[in-house]
């Protein structure tokens, strides 16, 4: 049996610095958010606090609880963790409108008065281009699955923790066109964004499906480490391709449809609406018309 205390405690430095910056991140969204809900009550809404929360919340439970120091001994918890920081972590960050209430909790001393400049915002507007953004979360996903890679953060707290780090930043960059919380959002059309999310839906199942039905052990790891829930690797490695199946399917489709939805349900009331101002143009020329006559 394996000791996960000792484990919990080679890594006790990593989890205090993780549990620090995510207290630290709460303490001054909370208030940059209550200076603004005074000033203005209706710009930050109490939702997105809760939201906001959350995804800290998740953040910590996927890089800093106990959950974390179990990722070694089970390639489901592993898949868990990156499942936790890309669709649930970022997505909830982001609702949360993080960057005009940061700012406003920061001290005077942390805040500059000069706008950005110009290469700064070229910058921005490159880095959140929705290709970019998409390649950022598929290549998070497909990159540390390769086994090479795989193999290397988990023999390597350094690199596991760049690993965890890198999922969490590759969601932010993803969730970004879609959130659409923040100045970094684009401006794409809508409807781009229902294919957005059916399209990343795509690499993840290749790579779920080949973890289910590929009959061998991929990542070798696994095989020098006690396993929990006394399954063998290989079906802990089935168990976290579908995961990731399912997971991924209703984390991604769920909004889209929801978007196609609202698209229909817009286009469904302009044309109403247009509808509405034909008839009263017609019922006012009538009128004109009939006093004419």
């Amino acid at each position: 049996m394996f000791e996960p205390h000792a484990y919990v405690q080679l890594w006790s430095l990593p989890f205090a610095i993780a549990s620090t910056l995510v207290v630290f991140a709460a303490l001054v969204y909370l208030r940059g958010w209550r200076s603004l809900r005074n000033a203005f009550p209706n710009l930050i809404p109490g939702w997105r606090l809760a939201a906001f929360m959350g995804g800290l919340v998740s953040v910590w439970t996927a890089v800093a609880s106990p959950l974390a120091a179990l990722d070694h001994h089970s390639l489901t918890i592993h898949m868990l963790k990156h499942l936790l920081l890309m669709t649930i972590a970022a997505p909830l960050v982001l609702a949360g409108a993080p960057a005009f209430a940061m700012a406003c909790g920061l001290p005077k001393l942390f805040i500059t008065s000069a706008g950005r400049r110009r290469p700064a915002r070229w910058l921005e507007r490159c880095l959140m281009h929705p290709g970019l953004c998409w390649l950022a979360g598929t290549a998070a996903v497909i990159g540390w699955h390769l086994p090479v890679a795989f193999q290397w953060g988990m023999h390597s707290h350094w690199v596991h923790d760049l690993e965890d780090l890198s999922f969490l930043a590759a969601g932010f960059l993803f969730w970004c066109p879609i959130v659409q919380s923040s100045p970094c959002a684009t401006q794409s059309p809508r409807w781009s964004m229902a294919l957005y999310l059916f399209l990343a839906t795509l690499p993840c199942d290749i790579l779920s499906a080949f973890l289910v039905f590929c009959n061998r052990l991929v990542y070798p790891y696994y095989l020098a480490t006690p396993q929990l829930f006394s399954m063998a690797s290989l079906q802990d490695q089935e168990c976290a391709g579908a995961l990731m199946w399912v997971w991924v399917t209703f984390a991604y489709l769920i909004p889209a449809v929801a978007i196609t939805v609202q698209i229909l349900s817009s286009s469904n009331t302009q044309s109403q609406g247009s509808i509405r101002t034909a008839r009263h143009i017609a019922a006012g020329l009538s009128r004109n018309g009939a006093k004419v006559l």
